[in-house]
């Protein structure tokens, strides 16, 4: 199986506003840059947006770790999901999963690939972290 590091991030401009996200995919020494914009989104949309662009180019089952600076997505995917699908995508206080689309959009985008999900600090001079701040920068440049 592939071993892929992949660093993503969102940016709004406004919140809600014009927002970008992007994606940085390291496999073998080889990078691929991804990057997009909407507009009228949430910077928690673009954050979940830059992981799924990044694991939907992927053909084949891969070993990946993925680096956010998102505890919203880190700790969503890894822990409050299963919480929301036992609960038919409602939170604890049974309200309405913020954002449900994109999770479910994710989940089935994660599910043939062994992830781990690691969160570092943004803006702190983490390369991978900073050319993914670039990337969704440039998402938001594209609108």
């Amino acid at each position: 199986m592939q071993n892929i590091e992949i660093f993503t991030d969102g940016a709004c401009k406004g919140n809600p506003g014009k927002g970008g996200w992007g994606a940085l995919l390291v496999t073998d020494g080889h990078e691929k840059e991804l990057f997009g914009g909407e507009n009228d989104t949430t910077n928690n949309r673009m954050e979940l947006r830059a992981v799924i662009e990044a694991l939907l180019i992927l053909k084949r089952p891969c070993h990946i770790i993925v680096y956010t600076d998102s505890q919203y997505v880190q700790k969503g995917i890894s822990e409050w999901i299963h919480g929301w699908k036992a609960r038919n995508w409602r939170t604890a206080s049974k309200e309405p999963v913020k954002n449900a689309d994109l999770w479910k959009e994710l989940d089935a985008a994660q599910a043939k690939h062994t992830i781990e999900w690691r969160w570092v600090r943004g803006h702190a001079g983490h390369p991978g972290n900073e050319r993914a701040d670039q990337l969704a920068n440039r998402g938001v440049e594209t609108l």
